[in-house]
């Protein structure tokens, strides 16, 4: 079974209409949808904002639907010259940017599990390198891999951006996928992220919310539904 976590509802709304065979299951006050499409069984759900959100929906996902691999896609900011508005990122792995334990001698971005430390969450080579490959039919759009750096905190000075851009060498940031890539890594699932940019890092531009995420939504559904024929 192959998991969906969407940080926006429109991908839900969207990705749910092509689903055959659907059931809906609630956990957690979140609300899990799965069935088929073209006859590959997947869930979905929402996650809500932020990296105890996004780690939460993932570990339920895990545990109750016993997925083989899960994507997880949204919206980021660029923290790249290289990318525009409406432009894709996919994850070659991710970092923690607002992990912070300086103070303590830690480079910053460690994590300190029980058994390792590391800066990098890796994803799954293979996942990612087709999930690429589904996006590269949309139109008008550069599509990139590389490095999504993930934190509670909505980035929006340009040198916040620049910063994160230099500690970590990431091309986006963004709320959710690095939790979500590190719960799938403990669990040993494959996955991958996928982030639509919705803000110019040279001018800092962001278009129209309302209007960017039917755009983003659209983008993401079409690179979903082209990973779906390709697994």
């Amino acid at each position: 079974m192959i998991g969906i976590i969407c940080a926006l509802s429109i991908e839900v709304e969207g990705l749910t209409k092509l689903l055959k065979n659907k059931k809906e299951e609630t956990f957690a006050k979140m609300k899990y949808i799965s069935g088929t499409i073209n006859d590959k069984e997947v869930v979905m759900t929402e996650c809500g904002i932020g990296k105890v959100n996004a780690a939460m929906s993932t570990q339920i996902m895990i545990d109750k639907y016993n997925v083989d691999v899960i994507i997880n896609s949204g919206i980021a900011g660029s923290v790249s010259q290289e990318l525009k508005i409406g432009d894709i990122v996919i994850s070659k792995d991710c970092v923690q940017h607002d992990f912070d334990g300086t103070q303590m001698g830690d480079p910053k971005g460690l994590i300190q599990y029980n058994d390792e430390t590391r800066i990098d969450i890796p994803v799954s080579e293979e996942i990612a390198k087709k999930l690429f490959d589904a996006c590269k039919d949309i139109k008008d759009t550069n599509v990139l891999l590389g490095r999504i750096a993930t934190g509670d905190i909505f980035v929006a000075q340009r040198e916040m951006r620049q910063s994160v851009a230099d500690e970590f060498s990431a091309l986006a940031c963004e709320m959710e996928g690095g939790a979500v890539a590190q719960v799938c890594y403990r669990n040993d699932i494959p996955c991958a992220v996928l982030r639509c940019i919705s803000d110019d890092f040279l001018e800092n531009q962001f278009m129209d919310f309302m209007e960017f995420r039917v755009l983003a939504a659209d983008k993401s559904m079409v690179a979903i539904k082209n990973f779906l024929e390709l697994v």
